[in-house]
């Protein structure tokens, strides 16, 4: 049987406000998020076995622990939703630890996939009860719209373009979400309003993310960098991403971006750098 490509895009906070603590430890946070034509690639194929094969490969399939495929499987077949197993096979392009939801959004592309091809039937509360215990971050990549989480955990998509060039740069290590939420002693009172409006470019320049404080703070490159990228010709604005450690410089002219991309790749050799676009 033929193999299924299953494109898995990154995800990037093009704002994050964190608006306090929940009981549980955790934080409410609020987001304006957007996806990039940059991706994993997925390969699925259904096989006669008794068991599912997962296979990670490429630069950044390396130490990957506890996956969120295996986990989504292991759930469906608990539940018993499915009815064969699978070999699939990950070519890993996005970063781990850098804020772009690789793993995350490969659990969502694969459950999309699943539930697009009838494989699987849920309910709305069923997939937002697989996602939630996958991680936080799943059910954001189920629509791959120009979007928003409310601080209720309501997402509200838009069908906008924002047609943005994107360079995105990564330091070498990345970022411990745990220590950088650790680090947040104060909450934004900027609450987004659910709107397409937020996806105007003026609108985004003055927009923020909460983290990079904190994460500025724990990883000092990461501030060079956002300097850096803010000094570039006709970039727009700079902001880091989810807790990072990946710095994105956001610009409505290719030209430019590949300009900035030169530059990056020409100051700072041995990080991780691309161009890409918003979808």
């Amino acid at each position: 049987m033929n193999k299924t490509l299953i494109r898995s895009n990154a995800k990037v906070n093009l704002s994050l406000n964190v608006l306090g603590r929940k009981k549980n430890g955790f934080h409410n946070i609020q987001s304006i998020y957007s996806f990039l034509d940059y991706h994993d690639e997925i390969y699925i194929r259904a096989i006669k076995e008794s068991k599912h094969r997962i296979k990670f490969k490429g630069k950044f399939s390396k130490n990957i622990k506890n996956n969120s495929v295996s986990q989504l499987l292991k759930i469906l077949d608990e539940k018993k939703l499915l009815k064969n197993k699978y070999d699939i096979q990950i070519k890993k392009k996005i970063p781990q630890k850098s804020g772009l939801g690789g793993g995350s959004m490969n659990a969502s592309a694969l459950l999309s996939y699943f539930l697009k091809k009838k494989i699987i039937k849920l309910t709305k509360n069923e997939i937002f009860s697989i996602c939630n215990n996958i991680g936080s971050d799943v059910v954001l990549g189920l629509r791959k719209k120009n979007s928003i989480l409310l601080n209720n955990n309501l997402i509200k998509n838009f069908n906008v373009k924002l047609g943005l060039f994107v360079i995105l740069i990564k330091p070498t290590k990345g970022c411990s979400t745990k220590e950088i939420y650790r680090r947040v002693n104060k909450f934004s009172k900027n609450k987004i309003k659910s709107s397409s409006s937020v996806f105007k470019i003026n609108f985004l320049k003055n927009a923020q993310n909460d983290l990079e404080i904190p994460a500025f703070t724990l990883y000092p490159v990461l501030r060079k960098l956002k300097i850096f990228l803010s000094n570039v010709d006709d970039v727009k604005f700079v902001r880091m991403t989810g807790s990072g450690s990946v710095i994105l410089a956001y610009f409505t002219n290719k030209k430019s971006a590949i300009n900035g991309l030169k530059l990056l790749k020409k100051n700072f050799k041995n990080y991780w750098s691309i161009l890409s676009k918003t979808i």
